[in-house]
């Protein structure tokens, strides 16, 4: 599913990846990251934040699980990562997404029992 989400992203696009813990959201991240060819290996980011990668598109992965709010973090927390050179995928962005343009895409992973996963996928072109 990884590649096939790569498959319709570009440099500059913000790709939000939601879902409960356990449902898939980094070994989705690292799917479309080794289609956007890096090669280098893909870990959470949950205790720095963020992640970026080079390959033959730039790829930031955060995880903003850990804020509460983005209120009491520097203010370009965010601005590294959220570049025009790379794909950025965000995890749990909930708290973040006042703060995100160019959203693209928007992923759902929920459990769909035993190794199931249910995934939705929205266009969000335009916000």
């Amino acid at each position: 599913m990884g590649a096939k989400v790569a498959e319709r992203v570009r440099p500059g696009d913000v790709v939000l990846v939601s879902g409960e813990l356990g449902t898939g959201k980094t070994t989705l991240v690292r799917g479309a990251s080794r289609q956007l060819g890096v090669r280098e290996p893909i870990t959470s980011p949950t205790f720095v934040i963020g992640r970026r990668y080079e390959g033959r598109v730039p790829v930031s992965h955060l995880d903003l699980f850990r804020l509460a709010s983005l209120a009491d973090e520097e203010p370009d927390l965010l601005a590294e990562y959220l570049s025009e050179d790379a794909v950025c995928f965000i995890e749990w962005p909930a708290v973040a997404q006042p703060e995100l343009e160019r959203v693209t895409l928007r992923i759902e992973l929920r459990h769909g029992g035993g190794d199931v996963r249910e995934i939705t996928l929205t266009e969000a072109e335009g916000e």
